[in-house]
């Protein structure tokens, strides 16, 4: 019989050796930039899937809210393709719509999530929001 501490030396190894648990992994979306341009707001995301295999598509549905909250227009922000562990900028302009007249941004869920063996709902229930703007990124 193995001592006790053998034992938990031995657990110990063997769960450092385990890859990272299947949570671990997310479809990262960070709004980066928005900028107005002369009749738009363009609006710039880093996007990375850390899954182990590649989304073929992603379509995200999403909510702008105007300055004072209410809702500005329903909209589907294709992002394409997604290789695992490869991150990728997506831009989206939005015309006729200053980005200082935005005051929130919701992705409501995935409209299309092609990912294979992952699964249909890989897309929105590992989904996690990073924002660098003034505007804000509800999910």
């Amino acid at each position: 019989m193995l001592p006790r501490t053998a034992i938990i030396l031995t657990l110990l190894v063997a769960s450092a050796a385990v890859p990272a648990a299947a949570e671990d992994s997310a479809v990262r979306v960070e709004l980066n930039t928005a900028e107005t341009t002369g009749t738009a707001c363009r609006l710039s995301f880093l996007v990375e899937n850390t899954h182990a295999t590649d989304i073929a598509q992603v379509v995200y549905e999403t909510v702008l809210f105007d300055a004072d909250g209410a809702v500005n227009q329903l909209t589907l922000f294709d992002f394409g393709t997604l290789p695992a562990n490869r991150p990728r900028v997506r831009q989206f302009e939005v015309p006729g719509l200053a980005c200082d007249g935005l005051s929130r941004i919701l992705i409501n869920g995935a409209s299309t999530c092609d990912a294979g063996a992952l699964g249909a709902d890989i897309c929105s229930t590992t989904l996690r929001l990073i924002n660098r703007t003034a505007i804000a990124l509800l999910g």
